[in-house]
This record gives structure tokens, C-alpha cells and sequence, in this order.
């Protein structure tokens, strides 16, 4: 969890931090260079994340995908593209976070995060699999959730900078689609594997409450999107832009 929340975040504040500000003409002139990178990030870490059979490699490698559209808004060089690359790290913190936790209360019971071995839990963990049908939801970045909002907000900034590469880059949004309901429903419905599955017991009191808190984040940042943007547009408003003698731009703290 603490990789998904922290650690994911540190190459885009450096991103932000300093390439922006220290870098800003590199940054423009190697624009394409990075776009292409991050497409590429997207569609390979997404089709990486298709052929996984571990649940918690699934989530691992779509937050490898997620990150790739990040640093696509960010080298949108706009406000738009740059407030939905925050807003996109904030909501993959919690949601990610949740589905880490949600595989870790699996690998609890079972010893095991194959994804072969899991099947009909819906029908034995009622509220663990509500809580990854929610989670699996705000991943593929469903209307409503903080992803989608994150999302929209990038590729709209992206837009601004070329069509071709929103088009490219919404692809990481169709296969964020199929690999989270692949998981989910791989987990969820069909027959029980094993007998020993039937036995588990659904999600203790400490459990539930850390789902709950994380799904109460989850359904406030994604419905009350001012609560994070405030902040995001505060820190967006701290990078200006100015034009140089140069077709680059230069981008300076103000």
C-alpha cells in the first residue's frame, strides 16, 4: 500500500518539481520524446497487465500504466494536462491503496494470490468483494470515481497539445477496463475452486473499517472533485509560463 500511495508519486513530483521549473526548455524540447515513451509505457504496461495470473501483479503492473498517463499530462505543458496528472496520483493513491488491501485480505485466508484459485467469493465475502467491485470500478476509471476525473482532465490537456496522442494514450483507459474486470470477475463469480475457500470468513471489524475509510475518500474526491482541485490549481498556479526568444518555452516558479 504504501508503494501504490507513496513511492508511485515520487517520479512525478520530480516530474513536477523539477524538470518544470529547473529544466523547463529541456522539458519542451524533448516533448515528443517523452509522449512517445509514455504511450508506449501505457499499452505495453496494459497488455503486461493482461497476461498476469497473480492478483496483486495486476494491480502492481496497471499502477505502472496509470503513472505512464501521468507523465502524459504532464508533458501536456498546460493547465488542464497538468492539474489531471495531480489529481490522476491522488486517486490512484486511494484506489490502488484499496485493491492492494483487498488482495491482501485475500492472501490472508488463502496463502495464495493465483488468480486460478479464486472463484465464487461473492457468494462466502459478501463485502470484500463489494468493496473490489467498487475499487475495480474507480481503477477503470468509471464516471463518478476519482480516476475518472483524473483522466478526463489529462486527456483533455493532452488534447490541447496533439488529437493523435489522446487517441493513442485513451487506449491504457480500454485496457484498464478489461484487465479490472477480468480480475474481478475471475474472484467474484463462477464455482468455488476449493471447499477450504468455503469456510473463509468475510472481512473483520478492522478490515471493514480501513475499506470504509478508503471508500468514503474514494466517493469524495470522485464526487466533490473542489476538495483536491483547490489544492491541485494552488500548486498548478505556482508554474508560469513564459515565452522565450526561442520556439521553447521556459517555465519558471513564480
Amino acid at each position: 500500500m504504501l508503494l501504490a500511495s507513496l513511492l508511485l508519486k515520487l517520479g512525478g513530483y520530480g516530474l513536477l518539481r523539477f524538470s518544470l521549473t529547473f529544466l523547463g526548455a529541456a522539458s519542451v524540447a524533448y516533448t515528443p520524446a517523452v509522449a512517445v515513451l509514455a504511450i508506449a509505457g501505457v499499452v505495453y504496461g496494459s497488455l503486461s497487465t493482461l497476461r498476469q495470473i497473480d492478483l496483486k501483479r495486476v494491480i502492481a503492473y496497471s499502477s505502472v500504466a496509470h503513472m505512464n498517463l501521468v507523465v502524459l499530462g504532464i508533458f501536456a505543458l498546460n493547465r488542464l494536462g497538468l492539474e489531471g496528472a495531480i489529481y490522476l496520483m491522488v486517486a490512484h493513491g486511494i484506489v490502488s491503496s484499496a485493491l492492494f488491501f483487498c488482495i491482501g485480505v485475500l492472501y490472508d485466508r488463502t496463502h495464495s494470490r493465483l488468480r486460478r484459485y479464486y472463484g465464487g467469493l461473492v457468494t462466502t465475502m459478501p463485502v470484500l468483494m463489494s468493496a473490489f467491485f467498487i475499487f475495480s470500478l474507480a481503477n477503470m476509471g468509471f464516471p463518478g470515481t476519482p480516476n475518472f476525473l483524473g483522466e478526463l482532465l489529462m486527456l483533455a490537456g493532452v488534447f490541447e497539445l496533439a488529437a493523435f496522442v489522446v487517441l493513442c494514450g485513451s487506449w491504457g483507459i480500454v485496457f484498464s477496463a478489461v484487465y479490472s474486470t477480468l480480475a474481478f470477475n475471475g474472484a467474484a463469480f463462477g464455482t468455488l475452486k476449493t471447499k477450504y475457500i468455503a469456510a473463509f470468513k468475510d472481512v473483520d471489524f478492522r478490515e471493514f473499517a480501513i475499506l470504509l475509510v478508503l471508500t468514503v475518500l474514494s466517493v469524495l474526491t470522485g464526487l466533490c472533485s473542489g476538495i483536491v482541485l483547490e489544492f491541485v490549481q494552488t500548486i498548478v498556479c505556482n508554474i508560469s509560463y513564459y515565452p522565450s526568444a526561442t520556439p521553447a518555452v521556459v517555465l519558471e516558479v513564480a
